[in-house]
């Protein structure tokens, strides 16, 4: 059975990522790509669906680890009666080849350890065929090959591959495992400690680039360290999270694949990359989001596959039980294929901030955000699914609304800032129409704040990015009103809920359950600092950074009844937001003003402007 979710750490390559438990066995790994067939399931199963696991043999007294400083390099110290033992875990940066490395370290006295390799492609349903050949170890199926060297000895037991060693102090036994085609030839084993040091190096000179610096550096470090894993390399493409169908409530159902790449993300991840100078990857995300939407606007997809593909099919895999007997297993989503208004606002938005932060966007970008806006502009007062994917019908939600307003609002500063050309008196009567519609129906006068959607009551934690996204200011008393009915009535321990629990079914026809929504909690601090409660948001930002993993990892959800993390892992919408968060928490008095005035995000002057793209 796996273990909770807080107890995995991730490591990764600029292609793919693995997630290591403390107990030293790796239970995810997709080759060679993030939404590949995973060939460790035990993460959505059991140990007979995948896994590698390096521990001792004997009892295991106490388990320490932590990341490298500045590095994507996992160190697991593991104390025994006998002595103690470090496994190293990480995989290279390389664009020609995948490889997970494993060392095993010895600390203290002479340990007795277990190597146990299970193999299974396609999400743990085939068995590959294993052959040796020049000391190394073959397993193959289908399209797959995977190649273990190491210098101690394997054997094979009930489709298992098997090791048996002990380290002394001082001793380092080295483990490569090696991904590719199968039609391709076998590749040359890396050198284990030369590539560590390489891999050190890069991961050590990217993390010293960062230019942002705040009380909480280590954190925003950290975040900005997993961003950077879930980054697709070759096209810039950022996944929401690793993993797929990591429940958002104990068996329940709520069970998604986040390892697309989702344009509602897009301002937080460029907000938070920009401020902290990485403008290359802020940019090869600008290209990516723009290659992504590029088409007929009637075709917008809320997400894609890291290279921009578009057919996500969402099928369930029965062989697999679910984490923790949550079921079903999902691979692909369904999502795609939804309509969903808030995601022309969030691509509108992302490339005004590009503008703002001085990055010059492909020629055909302007011509892109017109098409959208013309299209939006015939389209804004449909119904839609909302920002939480609802699987019920359409409806008219008050946040879609809002953000077809932000689509029309960075059209019409494009033009008015930046010189560009465009129909701007119709958007100016757009965004005017939009906001009155919005103000009225989609208001409770009797409660006195914004609803989920137009003709309900129900409360919505999306609603706090109102004034965030300066559709009103700060200090409207509509604004106030709002924050402070989520927090009577979706705040739970100090976290935030999306809506509540007995509104779920009628929202999007699942059965009801599901943790805090982490991003939520963090924009509620954001909305504390602009209305000037400031000592309440940092109060909740510290709260929220408690919850992190022993490594600093996040994922979607909480759950404060249980103390578990629930959801996709890692979570990059919620590392975003701790971004986000510590830097509006930074500012100057006179920098949070301004920001809380105009609602736009402000980027640190310290981020260099990118060149002219070529």
């Amino acid at each position: 059975m796996s273990m909770p979710i807080e107890q995995y750490a991730m490591i990764g390559d600029g292609h793919t990522a693995a997630l290591v438990g403390r107990d030293g066995s790796i239970d995810w790994l997709c080759l060679p790509y993030f939404d590949s067939g995973a060939c460790f399931a035990a993460l959505l199963g059991g140990s007979e669906n995948g896994r590698w696991a390096i521990a001792p043999r004997e009892k295991i007294t106490s388990v320490s680890r932590r990341y490298r400083e500045g590095t994507l390099i996992l160190e697991t110290d593991f104390e025994t009666p006998s002595g103690a033992v470090r496994l190293i875990d990480c995989m290279p940066l390389s664009n020609e080849r995948w490889d997970v490395l494993r060392i095993v370290v010895g600390l203290r006295g002479r340990v007795a350890m277990g190597m146990e390799l299970v193999i299974r492609f396609d999400y743990g349903s085939i068995v590959p065929w294993v052959t040796r050949h020049n000391g190394a170890l073959f397993a193959t199926a289908g399209p797959d090959t995977l190649e273990l060297h190491t210098p101690v000895h394997i054997r094979g037991e009930q489709m298992t591959s098997r090791a048996d060693f002990e380290v002394g102090v001082g001793e380092r036994v080295p483990f490569v495992l090696n991904y590719r085609p199968s039609h391709e030839p076998a590749q040359h084993a890396i050198d284990a400690e030369s590539t560590l040091e390489q891999t050190e190096r890069h991961w050590q000179n990217w993390s010293g680039r960062c230019r942002f610096e705040c009380r909480w550096q280590d954190a925003v470090l950290r975040s900005l360290l997993t961003l950077k894993a879930l980054i697709y390399q070759p096209t810039g493409g950022i996944v929401a999270a690793p993993t797929t169908s990591l429940p958002e409530y104990p068996g329940g159902v709520r069970n998604w694949d986040y390892r697309y790449c989702w344009l509602r993300d897009a301002t937080f991840t460029l907000n938070a990359l920009l401020l902290a100078g990485y403008t290359d990857e802020a940019l090869a995300w600008c290209d990516w989001l723009l290659r992504a939407v590029a088409g007929s606007p009637a075709d917008l997809q809320i997400l894609y596959s890291v290279t921009g593909e578009r057919r996500l099919k969402e099928t369930e895999i029965p062989w697999l039980p679910g984490y923790m007997q949550a079921a079903p297993v999902r691979i692909g989503n369904a999502a795609a294929e939804q309509f969903q208004l808030d995601v022309y606002g969030e691509v509108m938005d992302t490339l005004h901030l590009a503008r703002a932060a001085g990055q010059v966007l492909q020629p055909h970008a302007w011509n892109i955000q017109c098409a959208l806006l013309n299209y939006l502009d015939s389209h804004w007062q449909e119904p839609d699914e909302g920002i939480w994917e609802v699987r019920g019908p359409r409806r008219h939600f008050t946040h879609s609304k809002v953000m077809a307003w932000v689509a029309f609002d960075r059209g019409i500063k494009a033009v008015e800032r930046y010189g560009l050309e465009g129909p701007v008196a119709a958007w100016r009567r757009t965004r005017e129409q939009i906001h009155a519609q919005v103000c009225e129906a989609g208001f409770d006068v009797k409660r006195k704040c914004f609803t989920q959607h137009y003709g309900s009551t129900a409360l919505d934690a999306s609603l706090l990015l109102i004034p965030l996204v300066g559709f009103l200011p700060p200090d409207d008393s509509r604004v106030r009103s709002t924050i402070a009915a989520i927090e009577r009535e979706l705040v739970v321990d100090g976290l935030v809920l999306r809506y509540r629990v007995e509104t779920a079914t009628a929202v999007d026809g699942l059965p009801p359950g599901e943790g805090a929504f982490l991003p939520c909690s963090f924009w509620l601090a954001d909305c504390l600092a602009v209305t000037g409660r400031q000592v309440e948001a940092e109060a909740l930002f510290e709260r929220l950074l408690a919850l992190r993993n022993d490594v600093g990892l996040l994922a979607e959800e909480f759950d404060p009844r249980s103390g578990h993390m629930l959801g996709n892992f890692p979570q990059a919408l919620s590392h975003m937001a701790l971004i986000n968060t510590a830097r509006l928490l930074s500012l100057a008095p006179g920098q949070l003003d301004e920001s809380s005035r105009t609602g736009e995000r402000l980027v640190t002057t310290n981020a260099r402007p990118c060149p002219p793209h070529e």
